[in-house]
């Protein structure tokens, strides 16, 4: 990591509390929470806005599948290897499928389009559109969401987590946080 950053066995008080209740939930505490150790409440916020986003919005019924989806194209958008890696785990899981993960962590339109569930394809395609060029981004493509049988809620849903992982995949490239060996077990 490119700047400095509190270890478990170092950390104290706020810090050493945060670490505890996320080892706990998650099995460990990755890298990429533990960048914010030098500034606990980012820390707390990080992981509290992560786990609304990923696990606290089930009256959306966007499925686990599909925000792990959506994490793994984003990331692969950013060419961020550390939140593909991690995010493939439970996907890999879900998917039960090596070539369409393959396909998803590149983003092979072509093998996603005859592979995915329509809304599962669209919401790849406004993922990657709202990651490289979010510019673009229109009314066409709200529609688009909302053709496929996407509420408004769900759409909010969708663009939060796609803006999440620009953020976390931002942070990760810009301050160097490298892949942990056992980050497979902090994947939960």
């Amino acid at each position: 990591m490119r700047i400095n950053s509190i270890q478990e066995s170092e950390a104290v008080g706020q810090l050493s509390e945060l670490y505890s209740s996320i080892a706990g939930a998650r099995g460990g505490v990755s890298d990429v929470l533990k960048l914010h150790s030098l500034l606990p409440q980012t820390l707390k916020d990080h992981f509290e806005l992560y786990k609304t986003l990923m696990f606290g919005l089930r009256e959306t019924k966007i499925s686990r599948k599909q925000l792990e989806l959506i994490a793994v194209t984003v990331s692969a958008c950013n060419k961020c290897t550390y939140c593909i890696a991690h995010h493939s785990v439970p996907l890999k899981q879900i998917l039960k499928n090596d070539e369409l993960l393959k396909a998803i962590q590149v983003i092979d339109l072509t093998v996603l389009k005859s592979e995915l569930d329509p809304l599962d394809y669209d919401f790849v395609l406004f993922a990657e559109k709202l990651t490289l060029k979010p510019y673009e981004v229109c009314d066409d493509d709200i529609g688009k969401l909302r053709g496929s049988g996407c509420s408004d809620e769900q759409i909010l849903h969708v663009t939060l987590v796609i803006n999440y992982f620009n953020f976390v995949n931002r942070n990760v490239l810009a301050l160097g946080v490298e892949l942990e060996p056992d980050h497979e077990t902090k994947c939960r």
